[in-house]
């Protein structure tokens, strides 16, 4: 009996790395599927900058662009980021000043212009938050290959929160992408990627 019961129990854990394994592979496989057509990625936008100000994508030519689509509210994936590109930022150094982070607000309900100055400037004064209408953003989103959705959540701010794609876009000085991070991807690998192209 005791060896049928140890067995037994082998077989649960064998069970469960198996499942856990399992769950690993389709969760990569699906964050891989739902990658964005790179070939299709495009600035394409008319918005608002958190000092009140309208841009378009022609206003950051002449720079490398850090584009990041997110919302104030957002409790982990958004303020990580950010924090990462902080420290990209000041890694840099002084050829930093050839770089532009940037921040598109994927929830324009919230997202004043007002909300989005008091919260981009906690994390870096070079960065500036985007916001606008609905139908303004979501072109903004469709150009970029940008998934967000409302997603109702009791106990959120006004009951819901945004789910919302989590890479972070590299354009060229010339507005034309290059490539994405993945979310997570450490500071000092986008400084030495930066770096080279600088």
């Amino acid at each position: 009996m005791a060896r049928l019961r140890i067995f037994l129990w082998i077989m649960v854990a064998l069970a469960g790395m198996g499942f856990i394994g399992l769950y690993a592979w389709r969760g990569a496989f699906q964050e891989e599927a739902s990658q964005p057509a790179l070939d299709t990625i495009r600035a394409d936008y008319s918005l608002t900058s958190h000092t009140g100000e309208t841009v378009t994508e022609d206003r950051y030519l002449g720079k490398w662009q850090l584009v990041f689509f997110g919302f104030t509210h957002c409790p982990d994936i958004c303020p990580t980021t950010l924090a990462e590109v902080a420290t990209v930022i000041d890694g840099l150094g002084d050829v930093a000043r050839n770089v532009q982070p940037l921040f598109i607000s994927v929830d324009p309900e919230r997202d004043s212009p007002s909300a989005m100055a008091e919260y981009v400037t906690a994390f870096h004064p070079a960065l500036v938050g985007l916001t606008g209408e609905p139908g303004a953003v979501a072109k903004a989103a469709r150009a970029f290959s940008a998934y967000y959705e409302m997603q109702p959540e009791r106990g959120a701010h006004d009951g819901y929160t945004m789910s919302h794609s989590s890479a972070l876009y590299l354009l060229d000085p010339k507005g034309r992408f290059v490539r994405l991070f993945a979310y997570g991807t450490p500071a000092a690998e986008i400084i030495e990627d930066l770096k080279e192209r600088l």
